[in-house]
């Protein structure tokens, strides 16, 4: 035969037992650095119930939430600013028909915050009566505070766009009530707005009013006081500046003329008298001269002295008439004389009189003089009330004429704004929303699920294919024993007897599979051991149909039950319980022949423990159990012993040494890495030969959907099986 097993050097040198070949994959691991993304859907495939799972609890959630949710209804309501207010009414007298600027974003920004504000806010709990409400009457922080809370959690103004446009939304489990409130703020924002506007035009009107009838007294009153200190200190003036300073400009005209007049005067007196002085006859001084009566007299004159002249040649110096011409002449000398004094009497009167009215002049322009530095020191207190006066007057002239504008613009006021699209009482809920609450849900039951996958993977610690085996543990994979279920399409069948109703079948193919894995990597081994790590993993079946499989090929076999507790293989057989078995052959009660049970369906020999042994376990352990193997050896191709498990046992540990070598049965996906680990480690390399370990209970279609190990072909290779 070709059974044989040696994995594991005999480092000890223990006798009789066959070198073992150290285990080195043939296939390196793949690389560290790369991301397989094959294993990455492989997890993603074994773990899709714990996904689903996971995903459906989550959508499960969602609905419940959604369904608990309140319903919530959003209204909204449209209005637009004003982009070029046109303006009706000037606002001054050069005012012309230009248009207002463009809204600035700054602007427009600012308005979408008017409308949530705490003035807005206050205006329409008042134009709602919140505050009358009972729902609000009751909170302890006061009616108003409590409707404006209300207002203020419900209510959103967003700018439409770029556009001018502002809508204003209101959220409320009522939806008439929302579609109310939110037209109440777009109307308040638009109407109310500007009446309170018309409201704020009309209180300045009468504020100026009352301030301009101030400011018109008080200029009045300033105007007087300057006029009342005009006439105080003599500051009455004309057009041409004070009357003082015309009083004194006269006065020097005056003094001037006069002043020339006196030198004028006095030049022609001493100038008739420097006459005189020089002996010039009277006649001949010319102040004298120029007289009227003088001229008059000097040509009586001249006639009288040519007379005399005549006479005086006709008759002599002693003729009468020449007399009587002297003496004519004589008197008009006298006359002449006389007049020439009365001229010069008259010079003199003339100068006395110009000097007379030159000094009253002088006093007087000296008199106005003193006047005008008086009026000049009552000039700083004038212009001071002149200031005032003038001021008084432009305020009160600016303020008449703002009064004037408003009163013209009364009545013109636009609005800030318009309504555009009034709110309508919603039909559907806003919230929940349960297309954005099921979109979520599935998200985050997605992302939750995926999580909890690779959570799942991550945290399990069985065994699923050979490169877990390899890789992790260290030790040779043989195969996978598959349950009848993932390969049968027949109704349920026992493992045991399913090799001899299909021995074509995948199941009865992966006993075969086994026995050719431990041939190929063992040598000279003809005592084989089948243990695990834990109960329950499959051992007595495994061990029972490889015995079978090993059978029907037409080697003769021996299955041994070596498991005290459990006699699973005894119990297989359902004989005669008074038949002796394992523990009464090596106790020496019963010969080895005797105890022998042969199955009819494959020739199978069977050595079973007795129902009621009851002999010591160390006997399986002894030398009775090495001199029975040695016979056992003599007569059998092969030797399949069934033990105990190795954890809970300590007994099995013996017996796997007695074996040429062990195969270690887990179940799949079930056993736990650490408990195989905690098993393999009680087993030293230098006294147990370790042929390798097998997988049982492999579900065929899962594996094969989780696309990896060796099993992931199954699907492209299940037709060669009947």
């Amino acid at each position: 035969m070709n059974t044989a097993v040696g994995l594991y050097r005999n480092a000890g040198g223990v006798p009789g037992m066959a070198p073992a070949l150290a285990f080195e994959p043939r296939v390196p691991p793949p690389a560290t650095d790369r991301v397989d993304l094959r294993l990455l859907l492989a997890v993603f495939r074994r773990r899709l119930g714990v996904f689903l799972a996971v995903l459906l609890a989550v959508l499960a959630a969602g609905f419940v939430v959604t369904a608990l949710q309140p319903r919530t209804y959003t209204a909204r309501a449209e209005v637009t600013l004003n982009s070029r207010p046109q303006s009706v009414a000037p606002t001054s007298t050069s005012d012309g028909p230009q248009q207002a600027a463009i809204p600035s974003e700054g602007y427009v920004d600012t308005q979408v915050a008017v409308v949530t504000s705490e003035a807005n806010l206050a205006a329409v709990a008042e134009s709602l009566g919140l505050a009358r409400e009972e729902r609000f009457a009751k909170s302890p922080a006061g009616a108003q505070a409590a409707a404006l809370a209300w207002l203020r959690k419900g209510v959103v103004a967003t700018r439409i766009g770029t556009t001018y446009g502002i809508a204003i939304t209101f959220e409320d489990s009522d939806p008439a009530r929302a579609a109310r409130v939110a037209n109440t703020f777009a109307q308040q924002y638009t109407a109310g707005a500007l009446e309170a506007k018309r409201l704020a035009a009309r209180r300045t009107t009468t504020t100026i009013a009352e301030r301009l009838e101030q400011l018109r007294q008080q200029a009045l009153a300033d105007t007087a006081a300057v006029q009342r200190y005009r006439i105080g200190n003599n500051l009455l003036s004309t057009t041409m500046g004070s009357l003082t300073e015309q009083e004194i400009s006269s006065y020097n005209q005056a003094v001037t003329t006069a002043r020339a007049e006196a030198s004028e005067d006095g030049a022609r007196l001493d100038a008739a008298r420097r006459q005189l002085a020089l002996g010039v006859s009277a006649g001949g001084v010319g102040e004298v001269a120029s007289s009227a009566a003088v001229g008059s007299l000097r040509a009586q004159q001249a006639a009288a002295a040519t007379e005399l002249a005549s006479l005086t040649a006709r008759y002599g110096p002693r003729h009468p008439d020449v007399l009587r011409a002297k003496a004519a002449l004589g008197a008009i000398d006298a006359r002449i004389a006389d007049e020439t004094q009365r001229v010069i009497s008259s010079l003199e009167a003339r100068a006395r009189v110009s000097q007379q009215r030159l000094a009253s002049l002088t006093g007087s322009l000296q008199q106005s003089r003193g006047t005008l530095a008086q009026n000049n020191a009552a000039m700083v207190g004038l212009q001071d009330l002149e200031k005032r006066a003038e001021t008084s007057n432009a305020l009160y002239e600016s303020y008449l004429n703002r009064f004037k504008e408003l009163t013209a613009r009364e009545g013109t006021e636009q609005a800030d704004a318009d309504l555009l699209h009034p709110a309508a009482a919603p039909l559907k809920p806003t919230s929940p929303n349960v297309m954005l609450n099921l979109v979520l849900s599935v998200a985050l039951g997605l992302g939750l699920g995926v999580a909890a996958a690779f959570a799942a993977e991550m945290t399990f610690s069985g065994l699923t294919t050979g490169d877990d085996i390899e890789q992790r543990l260290g030790v040779r994979y043989l195969g996978s024993i598959p349950t009848l279920g993932s390969v049968s399409r027949g109704g349920e069948k026992v493992p045991m007897t399913a090799l001899l109703e299909d021995p074509r079948s995948a199941f009865a193919e992966s006993f075969r599979s086994l026995r050719a894995s431990i041939a190929m990597n063992t040598t000279q081994a003809r005592i084989i051991a089948l243990t695990s790590a834990l109960p329950d993993e499959g051992k007595t079946t495994t061990s029972i149909c490889l015995a079978r499989s090993m059978a029907l090929s037409g080697d003769k076999v021996l299955l041994i039950d070596g498991d005290l507790r459990r006699q699973g293989v005894s119990r297989f057989l359902r004989g005669d319980a008074e038949r002796p078995g394992l523990m009464d052959v090596l106790s020496g009660t019963a010969s080895f022949e005797a105890a022998l049970v042969v199955d009819p369906a494959t020739g199978l020999n069977i050595l079973p423990l007795a129902e009621s042994s009851n002999k010591a376990p160390e006997l399986l352990t002894g030398d009775e159990m090495d001199r029975m193997l040695a016979q056992a050896r003599e007569m059998f191709d092969a030797i399949i012993i069934d033990t105990a498990p190795v954890l809970p046992i300590a007994d099995a540990r013996l017996m796997l040494r007695k074996a040429d070598a062990s195969v270690f049965v887990v179940r799949w996906r079930k056993t736990p890495e650490a408990a195989l680990r905690s098993a393999l480690r009680l087993l030293p390399d230098d006294r147990v030969q370790l042929a390798g370990v097998a997988l049982t209970r492999v579900d065929m279609r899962k594996q094969a959907r989780f696309g990896y190990g060796d099993d992931a072909f199954y699907h492209s290779y299940k037709r060669y099986y009947a």
